[in-house]
């Protein structure tokens, strides 16, 4: 476990992390994976879908499906992540199946899981500082492993399952990574890093070498990249997803 660790902090991108914890994952008889990271929380509401960050290695049918459908919306067990902290076993769906507990978005969802194959596993909620962010992540058992089986697994490996998983969590949230929507260009994080130091349009104009309108244009165009109303939004959405960086006085005047 010690040089995963190192491999994941040691690691420069996103995607070399979630490879690496695949391929960890799977040792343990979890053969796929989906996690999903939010900066943009309302209660249930995970914000809009270009605005999450989603990596699996599902197949693209089946996260056609989950993600680009939203069916994840009425999934039992990234319902009881977005609002729970730590790890849970899939059990507790079988369980609220036979008391008749489950609503038919869930009960779809369901169905759509086993016409894919996924039928166990475990899901780990992380709590975020920050009110409106939120991550998890679901493991699902490989094929043939029944939940005692999976239970077991877990049992016997909770320390181990539970660092590698939060340190992925960890690193990954606070890196920065690319939604749905395009990322900013080097001109418009300039830009809106200049407006959190207090700098005005003319100020900003001088400093780059550039004219007023053509600092406006970047502006407005990393607005619309952000699909935020306001320069003061867009300079506090491009810091949660780490594609500027404000120190904490910058954020507060952000907010």
């Amino acid at each position: 476990m010690l040089s995963f660790c190192e491999a994941v902090l040691r690691a420069k991108s996103v995607q070399e992390i979630w490879s690496r914890h695949c391929q960890e994952m799977e040792r343990y008889g979890f053969h796929r994976l989906i996690y999903g990271f939010t900066s943009f929380r309302k209660g249930n509401n995970f914000g809009h879908e270009d605005d999450l960050l989603i990596l699996s290695n599902h197949p693209k049918e089946y996260l056609d499906i989950f993600v680009g459908e939203g069916k994840y919306r009425n999934a039992p067990m990234v319902q009881w992540a977005a609002q729970n902290d730590g790890p849970c076993s899939w059990r507790v769906v079988a369980d609220r199946a036979m008391r008749g507990e489950l609503t038919p978005g869930e009960i779809e969802v369901i169905e759509i899981n086993h016409r894919f194959g996924i039928r166990t596993g475990y899901s780990i909620g992380f709590s975020d500082p920050l009110s409106y962010a939120r991550g998890a992540i679901g493991l699902v058992g490989r094929p043939g492993l029944s939940q005692d089986e999976i239970d077991r697994i877990w049992r016997e490996n909770e320390r181990e399952l539970m660092v590698m998983n939060s340190l992925v969590h960890l690193r990954i949230s606070t890196m920065p990574y690319s939604t749905g929507r395009r990322p900013l260009t080097d001109r418009q994080r300039e830009v809106l890093e200049w407006v959190a130091e207090g700098k005005t349009t003319a100020d900003i104009a001088i400093i780059m070498g550039l004219t007023p309108s053509t600092v406006e244009k970047h502006l407005r165009l990393a607005r619309e990249a952000l699909d935020v109303d306001t320069t003061a939004q867009a300079v506090m959405k491009a810091s949660v997803q780490k594609q500027i960086f404000l120190n904490a006085s910058h954020a507060a005047a952000a907010r």
